[in-house]
């Protein structure tokens, strides 16, 4: 028999994360589609305020997404902390985004008692072809 684990905070309970705790991912409106426990996926929707000349969409837009994503893959495995921050992140672009909603999915490689790490794949909504890749570290702190 398997034991499934759950999440440690609800979609919505991140999603509130997301539009109040993170200032930047606020405003650029990313949307929380699911959390589960050790996964995140999120959507940037359209905006052609982020696209750079040339039309694709700007660099710093996704990073921001990817580490969004993956802070709520480390977060669906410890909770809601407010203190959890990146203490690194690298980020490779795979292909140029076109216009249109870009899909990050975020998942946990590794959990410990003070870092974690996960990574994330952006695609364009309607392709599954990874655009950019992304691998982030986590501190966590001490619990109480």
């Amino acid at each position: 028999m398997t034991h499934v684990r759950h999440a440690k905070l609800t979609t919505t309970q991140f999603q509130d994360l997301v539009t109040d705790g993170v200032p930047l991912a606020g405003y650029l409106g990313c949307r929380v589609l699911e959390l589960d426990y050790g996964t995140a996926t999120l959507c940037l929707p359209q905006r052609d305020d982020l696209l750079r000349p040339g039309g694709t969409i700007g660099g710093p837009a996704m990073m921001t997404l990817a580490d969004v994503a993956i802070w709520g893959a480390v977060l669906s495995m410890v909770g809601p902390m407010a203190l959890a921050v990146t203490t690194d992140l690298t980020f490779h672009f795979l292909k140029k985004p076109p216009p249109g909603d870009l899909g990050a999915h975020a998942r946990t490689l590794q959990l410990g008692r003070r870092l974690a790490i996960a990574d994330c794949i952006i695609t364009a909504a309607d392709d599954p072809r990874p655009l950019a890749h992304a691998v982030g570290t986590y501190a966590l702190p001490e619990a109480d």
